[in-house]
């Protein structure tokens, strides 16, 4: 996958968790996933259509997902993941999505994003059968989220 492509997934993941969360981010080591692939219990798939196909999954432990949806919450204690939990993280993803879009745009590639999809359980695997998935590592304070950008060979 084009370097191209991956950068402003990760610009607009640092913007956008600094900006709504107040969350520094440091990228961690980028990576290419064999699938099928284990996940964390937090899962948020944006589909991507346009000059990339394929689908960005944000993966994350319960923890962080509450971590960061009190930062959201400004500072409100956050003990568990109701609708309003699930409805933060899923738009803090797609305000990502969305950042990410106008930047790759703005280089002359047009993409497309659908609503996220909030998925939680325990041992969950990914398969992303004929594509190939990237590992953006975004590193926070009190652990890590993992977007798994995975697009079509």
């Amino acid at each position: 996958m084009n370097v191209e492509y991956i950068n402003p997934f990760i610009e607009a993941s640092q913007t956008v968790l600094k900006q709504s969360a107040g969350i520094d981010v440091k990228l961690g080591t980028v990576y290419i996933k064999d699938s099928p692939y284990a996940s964390d219990n937090i899962l948020i798939i944006v589909g991507l259509t346009g000059k990339i196909r394929g689908q960005a999954v944000f993966s994350m432990s319960k923890s962080i997902a509450l971590s960061i949806a009190s930062n959201m919450m400004g500072g409100m204690e956050v003990k568990e993941l109701d609708e309003i939990t699930k409805s933060a993280i899923s738009e803090l993803t797609n305000m990502i999505l969305g950042n990410t879009a106008t930047i790759l745009y703005n280089k002359g590639i047009g993409i497309e994003i659908t609503p996220p999809s909030f998925l939680m359980g325990q041992n969950m695997q990914i398969s992303s059968t004929k594509m190939k998935t990237i590992c953006v590592p975004l590193i926070i304070d009190n652990g890590k989220i993992e977007i798994d950008i995975s697009v079509m060979k």
